[in-house]
């Protein structure tokens, strides 16, 4: 559950990043400002905690949460080493996707380290450095499997032809992760491979306060554009507006969002929007203790999902006892809701879906 904020230098990382977490991470107006990521956790906004916390009335509440890395950002030559590119791809690899942040803003005060404002362009070049570093990477796996597949081994032939039709995709300038794997042994080798442009990619089109209450802004409308053939989402916010949001009181903050003309910060949509990127999902526990989302990957099973909690629950899992959270909050309360029939008995097969509200039974 780590997110890696990217992009080229000053195009909002690092102001993105405090609006995010309040961490006071540096923003400055020079290229690699961030040279070590810094991190910070940030909680993913869900009303359907609160929804519980005032049924339950529990003494206290937990979010689900997301981590957030600010990583340096990539010039021109960062895959042979120019600026701090061997840094920057390290972190990159250390993360499980990537935020992607694309300057649509024009502002003299604030440089650029290429010619004026081009999002499209600046998308090209760091996708291109980690293209080449994937690149370079796959090439000296395949020089080893050559060597190896002179034993006559069918699995190491296998592996060679994934390898040689994934470089001609890589080749071509399309991101590993638009690339089509055959079947489970195919996806072990190119997990086993763990490229940059496999990771999944959440583009953040950062745009002047000025133009937050614009339909169409020509920069955002390239990014749009750009991004389709690959189906990565996108987000438009103000990074700068998100900072100065994130620090009023919440009286103010409601306010200053009118004036906006917002109903919320952009930052909670992309949290959300972060926390689908991986593929994750949330189910919760509520009783007098506590109300707590839990984070699993979709397509997680009931024994499963109860190991999350504690090794015990796996281990001794019995039953779960599951209402979806509308259904719960229809019914008006767990008690009313299991006089209606309303609570399923599920065995340890059966598949968590988001929003499940879940009792485990277990046995140790």
């Amino acid at each position: 559950m780590r997110l890696g904020i990217a992009g080229m230098p000053n195009v909002g990382k690092s102001t993105l990043f405090n609006s995010l977490t309040k961490a006071g991470a540096s923003a400055a107006n020079y290229p690699f400002c961030t040279i070590e990521p810094n991190v910070g956790m940030v909680y993913v906004p869900d009303t359907r905690v609160s929804g519980l916390f005032d049924m339950y009335k529990p003494k206290k509440a937990t979010y689900a949460s997301v981590e957030f890395f600010d990583i340096a950002g990539l010039v021109k030559g960062a895959s042979s080493g120019e600026g701090l590119g061997n840094k920057f791809l390290s972190h990159i690899r250390e993360v499980d996707a990537i935020v992607h942040v694309v300057r649509c803003f024009d502002d003299e005060n604030v440089s650029h380290i290429e010619a004026g404002i081009d999002p499209v362009r600046d998308i090209e070049i760091v996708d291109i450095e980690l293209l080449l570093s994937d690149i370079e990477i796959l090439q000296r796996r395949i020089d080893k499997t050559k060597k190896a597949s002179k034993s006559g081994e069918k699995k190491i032939k296998e592996e060679l032809d994934l390898y040689n039709r994934l470089s001609a995709h890589l080749e071509k300038g399309y991101p590993a992760r638009t690339f089509m794997i055959g079947n489970e042994e195919e996806q072990d080798f190119f997990d086993a491979l763990f490229l940059l442009t496999a990771k999944p990619v959440l583009y953040v089109a950062n745009i002047s306060e000025d133009d937050l209450s614009s339909d169409h802004i020509s920069n955002v409308e390239k990014v749009r554009a750009h991004i389709s053939k690959e189906g990565s989402g996108l987000i438009v916010l103000s990074a700068r507006a998100e900072e100065e949001i994130s620090l009023l009181e919440e009286a103010e903050k409601k306010e200053y969002l009118q004036l906006l003309g917002m109903e919320e910060p952009g930052l909670n949509k992309l949290i959300r929007e972060s926390y689908r990127l991986l593929d994750l999902i949330s189910f919760f526990t509520a009783s007098d203790p506590e109300v707590r989302a839990w984070t699993i990957k979709k397509g997680t099973r009931a024994q499963k999902a109860a190991g999350k909690i504690h090794s015990d629950f796996e281990k001794g899992f019995i039953r779960a006892e599951v209402i979806p959270y509308d259904i719960l909050m229809s019914a008006g309360s767990h008690a009313h809701a299991r006089e209606m029939g309303l609570i399923r008995s599920e065995g340890k097969e059966y598949v968590v879906k988001d929003g499940d509200v879940i009792l485990f039974r277990f046995n140790v």
